[in-house]
C-alpha cells in the first residue's frame, strides 16, 4: 500500500495540530492522559476528529483485567471503538471535498486480499486490525485514522452519539442477519442490556412481530418493553422454554440463559450467540440434533453501516435513548467505571471536551 504523509485540507477549516490528547490504558486498572502525535495518513485514509465514543463492555474488560482471551494489554493502549466525528484531513488518494463531513466510523481494517475477505467475510480476516484490540489503538483520543470507505457520511438528523453507537447496532443487525429474521418472525433475546435492547430494535426493524426478552432486572425489562420488545420475562421466575420461537439471540453470555434459550427454539430454528461469557458451555445437544437447530456465533459484522444509518435516519431505531452518562476525555476512567452503576446503559466519552 502506498503511504503518504501529506494531508489535504480545504479552505475554511483549521489546520490539523501536530499533537493530540489521548486517554491511555497504561496497564490493567491504570489510565493516564498523554499528549501524542496526530497520526499520519496512508494515501487511502482519512483523519477523523473524534466527536463521541461509546464505552463498550470490551473496553471495561481490558481496563479491569488487562486482557480478553489471547489479546493481552502488554503495551499502552488507547481504548474505544464506537465512534463518530468529522473528517479533518484526507490522504493523497481521497477526494479533498470530504474534509468537514460528519461521519460514523467502522473501526476495522481488513487486508481485503485473503480468502475470507474475497468471500465477503472480511470480519473473519485473520489479519484484521480492529480499534482498541491490542496492539491497535482506539478512539479515546482527539484524532484517529481510518480507510476512506470505512468513514460513512451521516445526515444532520443523526446525532454524534447515535452515529457512534452504530457500531453496537451493527452487532445487533448482524445477529438478525445470521438469525434470518424476517417479517412475522418470533424472536427470543436473552439480556436486556444495551446489546439486547439494540437487538430487539433491530429485530423489530427486520419485521419481527413477537420479540421476547429476558433479564433478571425488572427496570431493564421495563425499558426494553418501551423500546423494541413485545414481551418481557424475568429469568428468575419465568421460563422461556417451549416458546417455539423462530430464533434465539443470546446477548447475556450466561450459560443458563443459553441453555434455556435453545430450548425455546422451534424445529429448524436458529440460535445466535452474541454475549461474551464462559469459554465453554454445556449445551442440550440432543435437543439441537432432534430439532435440527442451526447454531452460530457472531464475530462483529460486515457491510452494516449503510443500513444502520438509514434505520436511524428513518426513526426505525433509536440509539439516543441508550445514552445515560456523558464524560469528558480526561474522565475516561470514570466512564469505564460508570457502567456498573444502577440505571446506566451506555456511557459516552467526548474527546473534544
Amino acid at each position: 500500500m502506498t503511504t503518504s504523509t501529506a494531508q489535504s485540507r480545504t479552505p475554511g477549516h483549521p489546520e490539523v495540530p501536530a499533537t493530540m490528547r489521548a486517554a491511555v490504558l497504561k496497564r490493567q486498572g491504570d489510565m493516564a492522559m498523554e499528549t501524542l502525535s496526530v497520526p499520519e495518513l496512508d494515501a487511502d485514509q482519512v483523519l477523523v476528529q473524534v466527536a463521541a465514543v461509546g464505552v463498550c463492555g470490551s473496553d471495561v474488560h481490558y481496563y479491569e483485567h488487562g486482557r480478553i482471551g489471547d489479546y493481552v494489554v502488554d503495551h499502552p493502549l488507547i481504548l474505544g471503538h464506537e465512534l463518530s466525528g468529522r473528517i479533518a484531513a484526507v490522504g493523497s488518494d481521497v477526494d479533498p471535498s470530504r474534509v468537514g463531513r460528519r461521519v460514523a466510523v467502522e473501526p476495522q481494517r481488513p487486508c481485503r486480499t485473503c480468502k475470507q475477505c474475497k468471500a465477503g467475510r472480511y470480519n473473519l480476516c485473520p489479519d484484521i486490525e480492529f480499534y482498541a484490540t491490542p496492539p491497535i489503538d482506539g478512539a479515546f483520543t482527539e484524532y484517529v485514522r481510518i480507510q476512506d470507505d470505512f468513514a460513512y457520511d451521516i445526515p444532520d438528523s443523526v446525532s454524534d452519539e447515535a452515529a457512534a453507537l452504530i457500531e453496537p447496532l451493527s452487532v445487533g443487525l448482524w445477529a438478525c442477519e445470521r438469525a434470518q429474521i424476517k417479517p412475522g418472525s418470533r424472536v427470543l433475546i436473552a439480556g436486556a442490556g444495551p446489546i439486547g435492547i439494540i437487538a430487539a430494535q433491530a429485530a423489530r426493524a427486520y419485521g419481527a412481530t413477537e420479540i421476547y426478552i429476558t433479564d433478571i432486572a425488572e427496570e431493564r425489562l421495563a425499558f426494553a418493553l418501551e423500546h423494541g420488545a413485545t414481551h418481557a420475562l424475568n429469568a428468575l421466575t419465568d421460563s422461556a422454554e417451549g416458546l417455539d420461537v423462530d430464533a434465539f439471540i443470546d446477548a447475556s453470555g450466561a450459560p443458563q440463559a443459553v441453555r434455556s434459550g435453545i430450548k425455546a427454539v422451534g424445529p429448524a430454528g436458529r440460535v445466535i450467540l452474541v454475549g461474551l461469557g464462559a469459554d465453554d458451555v454445556e449445551l442440550p445437544v440432543s435437543y439441537i440434533q432432534n430439532r435440527e437447530i442451526w447454531l452460530s456465533g457472531v464475530f462483529r459484522y460486515t457491510n452494516t453501516w449503510p443500513l444502520a444509518i438509514q434505520l436511524i435516519a428513518d426513526g426505525k431505531v433509536d440509539l439516543d435513548i441508550l445514552v445515560t452518562g456523558k464524560f469528558a476525555l480526561a474522565d475516561s476512567e470514570e466512564a469505564l467505571k460508570a457502567g456498573k452503576q444502577a440505571g446506566q446503559l451506555k456511557t459516552v466519552v467526548y474527546p473534544g471536551r
